[in-house]
């Protein structure tokens, strides 16, 4: 079933409209979405490395434009959307105490959380409800989003051919580690705030 599922993807992401989804999906996981863009870009760099430059600057700039959406909503909506979203991820009850520190460190937060498997949502949201200096968040997501993409993208446009070698071989434990870290990312991010 995996290997269906693998080889579903591979198709898809050759498919005319595989970049407007990574852009969409990119946009929304940096503010609502719990699922990362690589689930995407990952297979498209593999089924097209020739496009890697392209498909990471459109996974940057749409996670930068979403997570100005998420900030938006820490900002204009957190009594509605905001604290709701949180309490669904778990990180209500900690966020006072996470938002009184956050200005301090807020740049190196966001850089942090867009590189890492940390849910950058949550960054988002807290960077607008905590005011954090926008033009210093938007720099800081840039910077870590374009590294964590340009980085991922480049290593499959280099290293193309063993690492589609690699993942093909041992597909179940490529999955296995991929949710491990993506839960890890949230149970982190509970308990560290």
């Amino acid at each position: 079933m995996l290997r269906r599922l693998y080889n579903w993807t591979l198709e898809l992401a050759r498919h005319r409209h595989a970049t407007r989804a990574l852009a969409l999906i990119a946009f929304i996981e940096s503010s609502i979405f719990p699922i990362p863009p690589d689930v995407v870009m990952i297979p498209m760099v593999i089924a097209q490395r020739a496009k890697a430059w392209i498909i990471a600057a459109v996974a940057t700039v749409s996670s930068v434009i979403g997570g100005l959406a998420g900030y938006a909503i820490g900002f204009f909506l957190f009594e509605a959307v905001g604290q709701p979203l949180l309490e669904l991820y778990g990180y209500g009850d900690k966020f006072t105490e996470f938002a009184g520190r956050y200005n301090e460190w807020g740049a190196w937060i966001v850089f942090i959380a867009g590189v890492t498997p940390f849910p950058y949502k949550v960054i988002t949201i807290a960077s607008g409800v905590t005011a954090l200096n926008l033009p210093v968040f938007i720099l800081a997501s840039i910077v870590a989003r374009g590294l964590r993409f340009f980085v991922l993208c480049g290593l499959l446009y280099w290293f193309g051919p063993p690492i589609r070698d690699f993942v093909e071989k041992y597909l179940g434990l490529v999955a296995t580690a991929f949710v491990i870290l993506l839960i890890g990312g949230f149970v982190v991010a509970k308990y560290a705030f």
